[in-house]
């Protein structure tokens, strides 16, 4: 049997994205041929270390996280431009994985950030993997913009958040799009989960500060009135699965794999197997269709 060739396009979508793990696994496994990778914030992350042939590593490793290993990877800044410096989580992946230049990787791999200045996309395929990586992840308000080629770039989900176009001039037998901002299924909400907090008094502020995170970025307060916070991330969701929408009827890719955007919040990565699964079930619900 030949094996179909695949050009995969990866979405944004914070944790999200861990089910394009589970959707990478279900394509090997049945004969395709990934090629070509373009991928927007966590789609960038997930789809650069496939790229680099180090998915097993990096899944290994996630399944492994759990509330408190989130926690420690969140490097606060002092900067007005962002709650987070992002660089704990990507030195802890340039360790774990292995830093390189993009060109010389096995997969053709486009990672698409937003230059604010210039007020248009870039699609970064050259230079270090993860330097294009934390760039693409740069979720305005949440990590702190990167400066990388003379440019001040931020999260590529703010312009594209599926972005199709870097995989136009492939030569594959097929386009796949992974949408992490399908319309909810309301039997995926599950009930908010406390983070229990950890021994001493600075962790247990820390862990109730990130439990309120996910509370305004995910499922909300009791309150009826959303904060500020609360605004931005929803509106910043909303633009971006109102763009995905357009660039999805816009390029048609040959197949689109939806995942729900109520199936967890943006940090819940300690979630990784039910997620990954997640992008297991509907890779194969798509394909089959």
């Amino acid at each position: 049997m030949k094996h179909k060739t695949v050009s995969l396009v990866l979405g944004s979508g914070g944790a999200r994205g861990l089910a394009h793990i589970g959707v990478i696994q279900w394509l090997e496994q049945n004969g395709y041929r990934i090629r070509s990778i373009a991928g927007s914030s966590m789609g960038a992350l997930v789809g650069g270390i496939y790229a680099a042939g180090e998915l097993e590593t990096y899944t290994r490793w996630v399944l492994a996280l759990e509330q408190i290993d989130v926690l420690r990877l969140l490097d606060f800044s002092f900067r007005r431009s962002g709650l987070l410096k992002g660089e704990k989580v990507i030195e802890t992946l340039r360790d774990l994985i292995g830093d390189r230049a993009i060109e010389s990787l096995p997969v053709s791999f486009t990672a698409v950030a937003t230059a604010v200045q210039e007020e248009k996309e870039v699609w970064l395929n050259h230079g270090s993997l993860f330097d294009a990586i934390r760039a693409s992840i740069a979720i305005p308000t949440v990590f702190t913009p990167v400066e990388l080629h003379g440019r001040i770039l931020v999260d590529g989900g703010l312009v594209n958040p599926v972005p199709i176009a870097p995989t136009l001039k492939d030569k594959t037998d097929l386009t796949i799009a992974v949408n992490l901002g399908a319309k909810a299924e309301p039997h995926l909400d599950v009930p908010h989960r406390e983070v229990q907090p950890p021994g001493n008094s600075y962790r247990r502020h820390i862990a109730r500060f990130i439990d309120s995170l996910q509370q305004r970025l995910g499922r909300g307060g009791d309150s009826e009135e959303m904060d500020v916070f609360q605004v931005v991330t929803s509106s910043f969701e909303t633009m971006q699965n109102t763009i995905a929408r357009f660039k999805l009827a816009a390029y048609s890719p040959d197949v689109v794999i939806d995942i729900p955007h109520n199936v967890c919040t943006f940090y819940e990565f300690y979630r990784a197997a039910e997620l990954i699964e997640l992008g297991r079930e509907r890779a194969e619900q798509a394909m089959a269709e």
